[in-house]
């Protein structure tokens, strides 16, 4: 029988948000014995709901409530009303990601100290090592199973499409080039199979080998009578008492009612769109500026990857559909260096795309039509895509705001999300072109 909490249960722990964070927190209180309500602002998913068609899937489970694109980005551009690329529904953005799962390096916590400052960036040490962080890298990897020395899990096998992009990274003088680490199992783990090898991963895994809080802790949390998850919960503010301390959630539900749920703790763990909206629309006369906002920060230094896709022809079949969606990873230049003319670095991924999303994508202002368009698509099964994917660096003038007119179905502003050139961007990409 599932759980239902009440509306006036100020016992619980209100988590915003069922994706990495918000459902593994959900987990881990639950097998604690502690009560907690998740607000989950899209529908329930499950296994059944998961289909093998990009299109079809994109549209179940993508966020498509209105927002704004803003300054002078390829979202501007490209998709002026979906700037980021998240779900909305029941084990959030675990379901869409690719299953990529790599630690953070050395250099990533302290580059303030080994660049100093770096004009137009808002950069600083972090107040922990990777080495403090590293149990916790491993507990999570064991949880999630992902390949690799932590769990001993092989590796992911090649498909052609990067068994060609890695003998041409060798013969660069490349050699950290791996089909990992993934949250993907390549045996069967955790009463999960193993990886069929479909291509479908961004689109949800329909066999369950992708790690999603929709299959593992979403559920797991629930079965210990001790968690509900409600869905079709929209956050719309959070409340608070006369010292501060936060006292309820105000969410819509899924008739478009308001309802009021109290809580002795509040985790915010939307997404990085969702989550800085929620708080600086929690602004009351004690926090004007919005809930935790005290140092201004609330939806500043919004950051993406610096990124470029390269789609080619081969001269042999290489169906880069058949295999995982990042089939590869080359890291041989994800080091702090510089002297290149940018900072920190970036890897080479292999990026499968299907047939449907790519006549899109391929070139986005065709909008799939045209003769020069459609011959290329012809040659689909002989193309191969590498994803350049690099360090963005933060800076203040980008970040999440509320538009002061646009509003959406709850009344409540739409968000801006705002975002400049990045600076390592033109740089970058030469280098990883010219190699």
């Amino acid at each position: 029988m599932t759980t239902k909490f009440d509306l006036d249960d100020d016992s619980l722990v209100v988590i915003i948000g069922s994706g990495a964070g918000g459902g593994t927190l959900a987990n881990e209180l639950a097998q604690k014995g502690i009560k907690s309500v998740v607000l989950e602002a899209g529908p329930r998913f499950g296994q059944e709901d998961i289909v093998n068609d990009e299109w079809t899937m994109f549209n179940k489970i993508s966020w498509l409530d209105k927002r704004i694109s803003a300054g002078e980005w390829h979202g501007k551009r490209n998709h002026p009303t979906l700037p980021a690329w998240i779900v909305k529904g029941y084990g959030g953005s675990t379901i869409h990601w690719a299953g990529v799962a790599l630690r953070f390096q050395e250099h990533e916590f302290r580059m303030r100290t080994l660049n100093g400052d770096i004009p137009g960036a808002s950069v600083a040490d972090w107040p922990l090592t990777l080495a403090e962080l590293a149990p916790y890298y491993e507990a999570a990897e064991r949880k999630m199973g992902v390949t690799g020395k932590t769990t001993g899990m092989p590796h992911l096998p090649w498909h052609n499409s990067f068994r060609v992009l890695a003998e041409g990274a060798r013969r660069m003088g490349y050699r950290d080039i791996v089909s990992g680490p993934m949250a993907i199992n390549s045996v069967e783990n955790d009463g999960r199979p193993a990886c069929q090898q479909y291509g479908f991963c961004m689109s949800g895994c329909m066999v369950g080998a992708k790690w999603s809080t929709m299959i593992t802790e979403l559920p797991r949390a629930e079965a210990t009578g001790k968690c509900e998850i409600r869905c079709d919960a929209m956050a719309l503010k959070i409340e608070h008492d006369a010292t501060g301390k936060v006292t309820a959630v105000l969410y819509a539900d899924g008739a478009g009612n308001i309802q009021r749920q109290k809580a002795r703790l509040v985790c915010v763990a939307g997404n990085a769109i969702e989550s800085p909206r929620l708080l600086l629309n929690s602004a009351s006369s004690m926090f004007p500026d919005g809930l935790a906002n005290s140092s201004g920060q609330v939806g500043r230094n919004y950051m993406t990857h610096n990124s470029a896709g390269v789609f080619a022809e081969l001269p042999e079949k290489v169906h880069m559909n058949r295999g995982t969606t990042v089939a590869g990873i080359i890291s041989d230049e994800a080091r702090n260096d510089p002297s290149r003319g940018f900072y920190a670095g970036y890897r080479l991924e292999i990026l499968a795309l299907g047939l449907p999303f790519l006549s899109v994508f391929l070139n986005p202002s065709a909008s799939g039509w045209g003769r020069e368009h459609a011959q290329a698509l012809e040659k689909y099964a002989y193309m191969s895509g590498t994803w350049i994917c690099g360090e963005d660096l933060p800076q203040a003038g980008n970040g999440i705001t509320l538009h002061p007119s646009e509003t959406d179905q709850h009344g409540l502003p739409v968000p801006i999300v705002t975002k400049t050139p990045h600076i390592n961007e033109v740089n970058m990409a030469a280098h990883a072109y010219e190699q």
